[in-house]
């Protein structure tokens, strides 16, 4: 392994040459991002590569989709996190391609040579085949997608309020969700609130009840990855507020006017939004013996992806499957920051041949939702908790895990602003020139 590594010719990106082992990071998530932590002015060098030049934090995404948040608030600048990492280097690029034999990283600005690969490239909306799905939906994945959302909830009741039509303003304020997951959940109580407390004021001339919200699932209940109390509890609160949940229920088709349901059931919608899936994102060059179904990569308990000596994977692109997990860990942040501070000890024992290797074991903190302002549930181990106790949970796990004091504050004052007056961010409608054109 060459721990020497110069980058002068047009071919590479262009990094400071070392003496020290080299490792190439791939993402800036929550798996990404612990990893680094704990490597912080290690004998290592760190090189971080994401298309984005920030760290997202996806939990709040719905939250900036429903204008309860500005951008800034869930995005925090890589280059600011680690300022104080004299071991680090970000690059700003795009992966192409992993060549394994050759210990190489191919980006679309030039290769990156490495001794050892950290993938921590999460995930993607997995549109399970459904194309016209894939081409009329919108997506909740990233902070583009959240603010598309944003612009499209205010331009259709703005063009609501310009027709008379009543088939017209039916299509334009029925809203369609995919998905009763944590996200599929949040979202439509947050769009629940919007309809219940804000339309009247923004749009006096429309009633609230003028606004239709339908949350699909093809489980059983809603939120299948929780207890079936804390499902009750979500089904029961979402009614309460005004959604139309809908269970046992697949999505068919969706033309962009209209959603069909598995048992030939037809919604008619201009909006639908699809938070039933995803699949792991990764770059070309891996045998298809290490991908497994999600499009994840087969680890073993070390993280190790089974085809290398040096190349790692952490976080929900990572698959690591047994007996007892013959699906893996389930794709969530602690998982993922728990397997980056675990990987970024295993890496150090092995570069510095300690010989000392400690298999990832999941230590489950327990799973919460929430429902509005002031409910949610938990599952916390043997707990089971819901209403506004649980929605305190929530509300101070999400700000202990978010990056940057700012941000933070920034959270907690909208937060509490909320609990007084249910007002949101500001609801500008914000695109650009392609976007006004198409």
């Amino acid at each position: 392994m060459s721990q020497k590594n110069n980058h002068n010719n047009q071919q590479s990106i262009c990094l400071p040459e070392t003496d020290v082992p080299r490792i190439v990071v791939v993402g800036a998530g929550f798996a990404g991002m612990n990893f680094i932590k704990k490597l912080k002015n290690k004998p290592v060098q760190i090189v971080l590569v994401d298309q984005n030049n920030y760290h997202q934090f996806q939990p709040l995404l719905y939250q900036v989709a429903i204008a309860g948040l500005e951008p800034d608030a869930v995005n925090f600048p890589v280059r600011k996190l680690f300022k104080t990492y004299k071991n680090l280097i970000f690059r700003y690029a795009k992966v192409t391609q992993i060549l394994p034999d050759e210990n190489t990283l191919k980006t679309e600005s030039g290769d990156i040579p490495y001794d050892y690969l950290v993938l921590a490239t999460g995930t993607k909306i997995n549109y399970y085949g459904l194309e016209d799905v894939r081409q009329n939906s919108i997506g909740l994945k990233d902070v583009y997608k959240a603010l598309n959302i944003r612009n499209i909830l205010i331009e259709k009741f703005e063009h609501t309020v310009l027709t008379c039509d009543k088939d017209e303003r039916k299509a334009l304020t029925n809203f369609v969700i995919a998905g009763a997951g944590p996200t599929g959940v949040e979202l439509s109580g947050a769009l629940a609130e919007f309809k219940n407390y804000i339309l009247r004021r923004d749009y006096p001339e429309l009633t609230p009840e003028i606004m239709k919200i339908y949350l699909l699932e093809m489980a059983p209940r809603v939120l299948p990855g929780m207890s079936e109390k804390a499902s009750r509890k979500a089904h029961m609160d979402l009614t309460k507020l005004g959604v139309n949940v809908m269970v046992n229920t697949k999505v068919n088709s969706y033309d962009g006017h209209k959603v069909v349901t598995g048992n030939n059931h037809e919604l008619i919608a201009r909006t639908f939004i699809w938070a039933a899936g995803v699949e792991g994102t990764l770059p070309e060059g891996l045998p298809e013996s290490v991908l497994v179904k999600g499009n994840r990569l087969r680890v073993d308990e070390t993280n190790r992806v089974k085809i290398s000596d040096n190349i790692f994977a952490v976080g929900d692109i990572a698959a690591m499957m047994s007996e007892e997990l013959p699906k893996g860990h389930p794709m969530l942040a602690p998982v993922a920051i728990q397997q980056g501070r675990n990987l970024s000890k295993n890496i150090m024992n092995i570069i510095n041949a300690k010989g000392k290797i400690k298999p990832f074991r999941y230590k489950d903190k327990g799973m919460l939702a929430t429902i509005g302002k002031t409910r949610a549930v938990a599952d916390i181990k043997k707990m089971k908790l819901g209403g506004f106790i649980a929605w305190i949970i929530w509300a101070t796990v999400h700000l202990y895990y978010m990056v940057g004091v700012k941000n933070k504050m920034v959270t907690a004052l909208s937060w509490f602003y909320h609990y007084l007056t249910y007002d949101k961010a500001n609801r500008h409608i914000l695109r650009g020139l392609d976007e006004k054109q198409q």
